[in-house]
């Protein structure tokens, strides 16, 4: 808007009687002000969703990135505690447990009693239960820890997903969801490459301290950036009896899995450890179907998209958890390289999953998720199948090891964030924290498995028997992996009419 002093064009020039300027002030025509308001207001709208996603999946990168984080250093953690691997594998498994178990209850929680409310607390006290891991004198303080530590990561993921998505209109959520399940991804991959060089250039305790000053920065401006909500209707406690299944299930299965090739398959131990575990699965099951709050919604699982994909992420996960332990421990044990090489090495991989994972989200959008995640278990089981022919025990890093373990993280960036987006694509937006929550307790179990098969597999060989050994976890896990992408051809279960309308969108496409 001129001033009442400014010069202005002669308005004779332009056929028009003059007028003073402090007669008639020259203001924009009003809906011209309305407009430029509405523009300000949108983008600052836009700035400001993006701020939160960018908050809320540096949450989710900080506790998914722990998952992995600590495979790199087991080695320099069992020779400072003197332990074993099967009993340092529970360090890993402590925290997947744990975990998994709380994802959905910490989701009630937080509609209950604050979304904003219960990420803080979450943030905080993971920085707290990391400090602790990172300062513990021995393997039992370390591994109850991490069990403390998985309770307060398990507050952050669902909560952040709800503080997200209300920052976005219905047509971008995907996109977001997308966005926040790749970051996810991209930590699980990246794990050991960061511990690596933390171990290398400080100490394997700053895999753990490090998240103290990384948590305190979030806090601090998600006090500020952060809206509060909470579900007005949420009420009660999720079945606690289910909380104790969803983890006493899996713990059981790995104790047995563990333990079969030191105690022999037909151990008394390890097989009433099997049949607890075969005869909770029903009763975990009925708790689901009959209690007024279950830990898990069974009805969601009639989706027949979102009960394919979630039994495809805990088989592939399985495959993925268990192999990324097993390359990098081979890598140090092995071929003998020190943790910093090993981490350089192993690099590539996680370095293609982090550069294709947005787009192969977005390529699963077009053409659908089944045949990106066909395509990505395809990559994985070549490369897996080519380590096991190829690799022997002299090093080759560049002419073998590189360029199958590429094709194995195209695998990977084809498959795990395809997974996030595809769980929750069947599903309308209001089930979607709920169903995110699933998705990542089914592949944090199945986690807790594919530690358990590298340890069992693994065994304890010797300088003759070694390679063999790692020879069969490529296969193992080769085989798993390729069963992930077939589980999705399964034909459709006979549908009742309307079995699955009370969670399927109008719209939506079938896997």
């Amino acid at each position: 808007m001129p001033a009442a002093n400014q010069k202005v064009t002669d308005p004779t020039t332009l056929g028009v009687s003059a007028a003073r300027p402090h007669d008639a002030p020259h203001l924009p025509p009003p809906d011209q002000d309305a407009d430029h308001a509405a523009g300000h207001a949108a983008a600052a709208a836009r700035r400001r969703s993006l701020q939160v996603l960018a908050l809320g999946s540096l949450g989710v990168f900080v506790v998914f990135l722990d998952t992995t984080i600590v495979n790199i250093a087991f080695p320099t953690i069992s020779r400072g505690f003197g332990t074993t691997t099967g009993h340092l594998a529970w360090v890993l498994n402590a925290y997947s447990l744990v975990f998994a178990a709380m994802l959905i209850p910490a989701g009630r929680l937080a509609d209950r009693y604050g979304r904003k409310r219960l990420f803080m607390v979450g943030l905080i006290g993971f920085a707290a239960m990391s400090a602790l891991c990172g300062l513990a004198p021995n393997t039992g303080i370390l591994i109850a820890g991490r069990a403390l530590q998985a309770i307060f990561s398990a507050l952050v993921v669902p909560t952040s997903l709800a503080l997200i998505l209300p920052e976005f209109p219905a047509a971008r959520r995907q996109v977001a969801v997308g966005t926040w399940g790749m970051m996810g991804a991209a930590a699980a991959a990246l794990g050991p490459t960061i511990g690596a060089l933390l171990t290398e250039y400080a100490s394997w305790r700053w895999i753990f301290l490090v998240n103290v000053p990384i948590c305190a920065l979030m806090v601090v401006f998600g006090l500020r950036l952060l809206r509060e909500s909470r579900d007005p209707h949420a009420h009660g406690f999720p079945d606690p009896i289910g909380i104790v299944l969803v983890a006493g299930i899996p713990a059981l299965l790995s104790f047995a899995i563990i333990e079969g090739p030191d105690r022999g398959w037909t151990n008394a131990t390890v097989i009433a450890a099997f049949a607890v575990a075969a005869m909770l699965i029903p009763v975990f099951l009925w708790r689901s179907a009959h209690t007024t709050r279950p830990v898990m919604d069974l009805h969601l699982f009639k989706v027949r998209q979102f009960r394919l994909v979630n039994a495809a992420s805990l088989i592939f996960s399985t495959a993925f958890y268990g192999m990324l332990l097993g390359n990098v421990i081979f890598l140090q044990t092995e071929w003998h390289y020190s943790v910093l090489r090993a981490a350089l090495a192993s690099a590539p991989s996680p370095l293609v999953v982090t550069l294709i994972a947005r787009s192969s989200s977005k390529l699963a959008s077009r053409i659908g998720y089944r045949p990106v995640l066909l395509a990505g278990s395809a990559a994985w089981t070549i490369g897996s199948a080519a380590l096991a022919l190829s690799v022997t025990s002299t090093p080759h890093w560049l002419t073998v090891w590189l360029p199958w373990s590429m094709l194995i993280g195209l695998g990977i960036g084809l498959t795990l964030p395809v997974q996030s987006g595809a769980s929750v694509q069947s599903l309308p937006a209001n089930r979607f924290a709920v169903g995110s929550a699933i998705n990542s307790s089914f592949r944090q179990l199945g986690a807790v498995l594919g530690i358990s098969v590298f340890v069992a597999v693994l065994g304890t060989p010797t300088a003759v028997t070694a390679i063999g050994a790692y020879h069969r976890i490529w296969w193992v896990f080769g085989a798993v992996g390729l069963v992930s992408g077939l589980i999705l051809l399964l034909p459709p279960l006979r549908r009742t009419p309307g079995s699955a309308a009370q969670v399927r969108p109008a719209a939506a496409p079938d896997i």
